[in-house]
């Protein structure tokens, strides 16, 4: 059966339905404006997307405390918070978006800035659901299917099967995957990426980007396309990686996140955590202004989110670096969001307000963070011009 067949025909229909995605100027100058009215505290908080604690799909009032306290741009979710119904994921993340919304009161009326629900949605082993919500395949298995029944029969199954798949979790209140991978599989990466990639070609693993993420942004959907520049056979979990390629093989790694950028640029690129000596011999990507703000910005033109991955790899320790400082100096590098966890979330935000006092973090470059923020949020309807009652 092919996957598009396996999903539900729509989405439920008591699920909201996202705002129109369009990049319009208008979203630019409010997303400024909204920035510019953020206290320190919340600017600080806006750049951070946490994990949740708890194994089960309820908050602890510590996690409560910490989300209305320090209420974060973004909520991360894995198997332990969604192996369940559809009717409690939807209750719990509605719960999570309540606890993390910022309520401002605006000359227009009031407005509520909700938080990315995010998950890592790419299909195959990556799957963060129960079995109430329809895996999708793996990313290896469209190569495949591309092999045997030609390249469009396998991409119009691709987009088919993301903007169902979309739907699907957009009605449970997902509003950002952290997919697709944009990697071009070569032996290098290969045993950490393993079916994760498109596959070996550069050209249709582009194609196989755009066409996941036009089914997903049809459902309202987020993506963040990932890991750039790449990954080796290290994996950044456990300890530093290093990225020895001529200008030629990385030209060719890179050219799916090229193509993507050009033609359709979109909402986020997450940036991982290996060393590429090529553009910057000492700092992690994720902390390196060679490689965000001359490579991905300057020489790709990309002008959406940049995240980094999670702070806690290996790859970061490594660094030299504490978790606090890393992320400080993400941020300076030009990154927009950070990753973290629980644990760290009160620390990580005193990190970053301490180092805007101090001079050490410019708070034009965190407004400037937020305001990228603030703008996809408004182009997938997170803020809203009706405030909740409290929780």
């Amino acid at each position: 059966m092919a996957p598009s067949q396996q999903f539900p025909q729509q989405a439920d229909t008591a699920a909201p339905q996202p705002e129109p995605v369009k990049e319009t100027q208008v979203y630019r100058e409010q997303a400024a404006r909204l920035a510019a009215s953020l206290d320190d505290p919340l600017l600080a908080a806006q750049v951070l997307m946490t994990g949740i604690d708890g194994k089960t799909p309820a908050l602890s009032d510590a996690m409560k405390t910490l989300l209305r306290n320090s209420p974060p741009g973004g909520i991360m979710l894995f198997k332990y918070n969604l192996d369940t119904e559809k009717e409690t994921i939807r209750a719990f993340l509605d719960a999570c978006s309540g606890y993390s919304r910022v309520a401002l009161s605006e000359p227009d009326g009031p407005l509520c800035i909700l938080p990315f629900i995010a998950v890592d949605h790419e299909g195959g082993a990556v799957q963060r659901f129960g079995p109430e919500v329809t895996q999708l395949p793996e990313p290896a298995w469209f190569w495949e299917t591309a092999q045997k029944h030609g390249r469009d029969y396998a991409l119009q199954e691709l987009e088919t099967t993301a903007r169902r798949s979309g739907e699907e979790i957009r009605a449970l209140g997902i509003t950002m995957n952290l997919a697709p991978v944009a990697e071009v599989l070569d032996e290098e990466n290969r045993l950490f990426l393993e079916a994760r990639s498109y596959g070996p070609d550069p050209d249709f693993t582009e194609a196989a980007v755009h066409a996941f993420i036009r089914g997903m942004e049809a459902a309202g959907i987020a993506c963040v396309v990932k890991h750039f520049p790449g990954n080796t056979r290290t994996d950044p979990h456990k300890g530093r990686a290093i990225l020895a390629a001529d200008a030629e093989t990385l030209d060719r790694m890179v050219q799916p996140f090229v193509g993507v950028i050009r033609d359709k640029q979109p909402p986020a690129i997450m940036v991982s955590h290996i060393v590429v000596p090529g553009w910057d011999r000492e700092r992690n990507a994720s902390l390196s202004p060679k490689i965000i703000r001359e490579w991905l910005r300057g020489k790709l033109g990309f002008t959406g989110i940049v995240i980094g991955d999670d702070f806690s790899m290996g790859a970061v320790a490594d660094s030299g670096l504490s978790l606090e400082a890393a992320v400080v100096e993400a941020l300076n590098a030009g990154v927009d969001m950070v990753m973290t966890w629980p644990r760290n979330l009160r620390g990580v935000h005193q990190a970053i307000l301490k180092a805007v006092q101090e001079g050490r973090l410019p708070r034009e470059r965190l407004q400037e963070a937020v305001e990228q923020i603030l703008f996809e949020k408004l182009r997938y309807g997170l803020i809203q011009g009706e405030q909740k009652d409290a929780l």
